[in-house]
């Protein structure tokens, strides 16, 4: 299952956190907010279709997050949880740990803000559209179970 949405890059894109990066639907951020990547997004996860999030939940769901710019792309891949409630109305934040609340939509990814290709934050940091896209793929139940 595919979702894609867009945002765009900030001036005060810096990609310094190292366990998290984030997208919002806040059009401006500051200079301190070193896991936000992108602004200004199109939807919240809030506004997911429900059968995105109920495959994001799920206890074996794989989540890639796929970021492009005009001129870079970079790939995260993270797990799903059933405890995920994917409903905050602002922001969208995959986690490097395993914590969950209302802004998490993927624990154990395998990169943060920091972790992102240098190409793709040097665009983000010029105000560059972003393209999100997230991919989900689990495990289909046994015939007769769910």
């Amino acid at each position: 299952m595919k979702y894609t949405f867009y945002a765009r890059g900030h001036p005060n894109v810096t990609s310094k956190h190292k366990s998290t990066f984030e997208i919002t639907m806040d059009e401006e951020i500051g200079k301190t907010a070193d896991c936000i990547i992108g602004v200004d997004s199109s939807v919240s996860m809030k506004d997911f279709p429900r059968k995105l999030k109920k495959a994001i939940a799920k206890e074996n769901a794989m989540i890639k997050v796929v970021l492009e710019t005009e001129n870079a792309k970079d790939e995260i891949t993270g797990r799903g949880h059933p405890s995920l409630t994917l409903d905050h109305p602002r922001d969208i934040v995959c986690r490097k740990s395993d914590y969950i609340c209302d802004r998490t939509l993927m624990i154990k990814a395998d990169k943060a803000a920091c972790d992102l290709k240098k190409e793709l934050i040097d665009d983000l940091k010029q105000g560059s559209k972003l393209k999100v896209e997230i991919i989900v793929d689990y495990p289909t139940p046994l015939e007769g179970t769910s």
